[in-house]
């Protein structure tokens, strides 16, 4: 599943340029140094990879109260059913039933704390930037969220999360040093290949939860239940 994280994040990122890409286009690196221009976007990136640390653990966390009762399959199948619905949904349905609305003024003072970091020129500037750019609204990492919950577990959760960032780290990187370097047709074409991956892994956490005795993919509710038994004993 972590691989799939990581695949996630790095076709995901196609989106995440046309997302973010403008964030990333405006960071005040110094492209006369290039030494100092990658320890630069290292620290944009770190902080990127912390916010959905951080986002991956409070949804993982989320997840374990499931396992308590017994319901990760339930739950792993469960996700992997939202994340099909929101493929197939029409975008006004989802928009109408979209839960992160109350969360609004929120983002919009992640978005003026992040306008305010995009002035300064600082060297802890950029690990702001990244923290901030984390927490910003994005469909992709609402689906990866999904895929922290399924975890079950507030470190797995974290680790997934951590892996979905690392996959978006490449198309992100160029991003900052060659601005708009994919032309919008382009883009929108590989975007096309991103929700056939959402239904990829969608169907993974599905045959997951199915518990089906398929070796790494679909392992028996037996074996899965006693595994995280082991975990409550000493």
């Amino acid at each position: 599943m972590l691989l799939t994280a990581f695949l996630f994040g790095l076709l995901g990122s196609f989106h995440c340029v046309g997302m973010c890409g403008p964030i990333a286009f405006m960071l005040p690196v110094d492209r006369q140094l290039p030494v100092k221009a990658v320890g630069q976007t290292f620290l944009y990136h770190s902080g990127r990879l912390l916010s959905y640390m951080i986002i991956g653990a409070l949804f993982g966390l989320l997840g374990s109260s499931f396992q308590l009762f017994g319901l990760q399959q339930i739950l792993s199948i469960t996700m992997g059913v939202l994340m099909l619905l929101i493929l197939i949904l029409p975008a006004r349905t989802f928009n109408k039933y979209n839960l992160s609305k109350p969360l609004y003024r929120l983002v919009s003072k992640v978005k003026n704390a992040l306008g305010k970091e995009l002035k300064k020129k600082r060297s802890d500037t950029f690990l702001s930037i990244g923290f901030l750019n984390g927490f910003l609204p994005c469909g992709l990492v609402y689906m990866a969220v999904l895929g922290a919950i399924a975890t079950g577990e507030l470190l797995q959760g974290s680790i997934y999360m951590l892996f979905f960032g690392l996959g978006t780290i490449p198309l992100m990187s160029l991003s900052v040093y060659l601005g708009n370097f994919i032309k919008a047709k382009s883009r929108q074409r590989l975007q096309r290949i991103v929700p056939v991956f959402v239904a990829i892994v969608a169907v993974l956490f599905i045959l997951r939860g199915l518990g089906l005795g398929i070796p790494f993919i679909s392992p028996e509710l037996i074996e899965m239940n006693t595994a995280s038994a082991n975990k409550f004993c000493f």
